[in-house]
């Protein structure tokens, strides 16, 4: 059988045709497949920025003609760029396991210190919705005293845009991290030169991966879509085979929330549903149409959960009454620059040592990374709280594969997902907090659990409820299934009367 895939004619595009060629061949050893590439309205017209350009399916209503009029049997998009509206021709039937989402922020390091000096950065964007979203966490975010971030509009391949860092002298560029992954990873020849440019400029770079819970992707970012005319049964039953249905469930998803609030890709509008074991969250951030600002991020339990409580009954009744221990520094020996450092806390970090810029540095939370960033550390990216389990999916930009040294404390031990450096220790505070009374218990950290436990073995009989990650892993391991909240404050908010 032979089959004609379409697509973009970018290096990406071509690229992404290729992978959903290559996993219909795993599946169908006999199928002829061959290519037809073309470029679009939105490749055509670069003099524009995209929100000056039509409002809908700019990069691809000319490749859906195509399949109208028979000239191809499929086309593969980058599914963030096609109109939330169904096509009454065609429909998109399968995708391929979903890339990295987030956004990516590329800054020249030849520009990192005049924009230390001058408190102003340059960025490169095109998207309203990085706008929105970037303006009030990046210059918390970088190591520098950020009074003024501009973005200016660009336009071309990825290729052409992070050439352009340099053409405009810009300080840096913003992109979809799933794109430059992609092209790094091509193991054809076609892409040898592409890649060979991109590993170049990027070893100019200091890089960020920009955190979801502050800037949701574009509705689909990472997917591909693979759509086909609507009577091609055959072909539905085909693609069928290498369909990722957790991707297609959570990028239908974000897409219907955007539709909700208007569906125009030129919206300043971020939408991320994130599946894991203990639920779906679900991040909105940016402006709706009516431009009302959206902040929403919430988590689907995937148990049930307790019915709302008397505030009473509720442990903590504030965050900082979970306080069970003092930490005090302990002497450390700083791992060489090369090995990449998973920072549990801001002051788990020792003052005296000196982390270059080249060195990963992945924080466990935002607090955590802005108090670094404060104290002039260049913050890679961050687990968002999530716990260790969420992987910085860093080798690709890296190069190579990593080590990692988790910082923490001295009672840690190797339960995580990384070997520990202990660079301080827990001393218990004389007095514990007092918990006889209450009912239903949220846990903050699993040595507070412990310690706590240990002075009170009745609490096996409660409710207990934490945060994702090493504390819900504590937890369980004492045979308690806790009830998995995103934080204190959704907790409280979420099951107080």
């Amino acid at each position: 059988m032979r089959v004609i895939i379409a697509a973009r004619r970018s290096a990406l595009a071509r690229l992404q045709a290729h992978l959903v060629a290559q996993s219909l061949q795993h599946v169908y050893p006999q199928l002829d497949i061959t290519f037809h590439f073309r470029e679009s309205l939105g490749d055509q017209q670069l003099d524009k920025p995209l929100w000056q350009m039509p409002e809908k399916g700019v990069f691809t209503e000319d490749l859906r003609a195509e399949l109208a009029a028979q000239s191809c049997d499929l086309v593969v998009h980058s599914w963030k760029d096609l109109p939330v509206e169904e096509n009454p021709q065609t429909e998109i039937v399968a995708t391929l396991p979903r890339a990295d989402a987030r956004d990516l922020l590329l800054v020249r390091e030849d520009r990192w210190p005049q924009v230390v000096n001058s408190g102003i950065i340059s960025l490169l964007t095109s998207s309203p919705r990085r706008t929105q979203n970037l303006k009030s966490f990046l210059p918390s975010a970088l190591p520098a005293e950020i009074h003024t971030v501009n973005f200016v509009p660009v336009r071309g391949n990825i290729p052409t845009r992070v050439q352009k860092m340099w053409q405009q002298d810009a300080d840096g560029l913003i992109l979809a991290k799933a794109a430059l992954d992609r092209l790094l990873e091509a193991d054809t020849e076609e892409f040898t030169e592409t890649k060979a440019e991109l590993r170049r400029a990027l070893a100019q770079c200091h890089w960020m991966v920009l955190p979801l819970a502050t800037n949701p992707t574009a509705p689909a970012q990472g997917a591909l879509a693979i759509e086909i005319a609507r009577q091609r049964t055959d072909l539905r039953e085909m693609l069928a085979q290498i369909n990722c249905i957790a991707t297609f469930t959570a990028v239908t998803r974000e897409r219907e929330i955007l539709r909700r609030h208007g569906g125009g890709c030129h919206q300043a509008i971020g939408v991320s549903v994130l599946e894991r074991p203990y639920g779906e969250i679900t991040i909105v951030r940016g402006l709706d149409e009516r431009g009302n600002e959206l902040a929403e991020l919430s988590l689907q339990a995937a148990r049930p959960r307790p019915a709302k409580i008397e505030r009473a009954l509720l442990w903590p009744p504030q965050l900082a009454d979970n306080d069970w221990f003092a930490r005090e520094p302990i002497p450390a020996e700083q791992p060489d620059a090369t090995i990449a450092l998973w920072i549990a806390k801001a002051d788990a970090l020792p003052s005296g040592w000196q982390i270059s810029p080249r060195q990963i540095v992945w924080a466990s939370g935002l607090q955590t990374w802005r108090r670094l960033a404060e104290r002039g550390v260049w913050v890679n990216g961050s687990a968002e709280s999530l716990g260790e389990q969420e992987a910085p999916r860093l080798e690709t930009l890296a190069g190579c594969a990593l080590e990692w040294r988790k910082l923490s404390h001295a009672d840690t031990g190797e339960n995580g997902a990384w070997p520990t450096v202990a660079t301080y220790q827990l001393q218990p505070h004389a007095e514990s907090p007092a918990l006889a009374g209450y009912e239903y218990f949220f846990w903050t950290s699993g040595s507070n659990f412990a310690r706590a436990l240990t002075a009170n073995p009745w609490l096996r009989d409660k409710t207990h409820f934490c945060g994702p990650g090493n504390t819900q892993v504590a937890l369980e391991r004492a045979g308690i299934e806790p009830h998995v909240f995103l934080d204190y404050q959704q907790w409280l908010a979420e099951m107080s009367i």
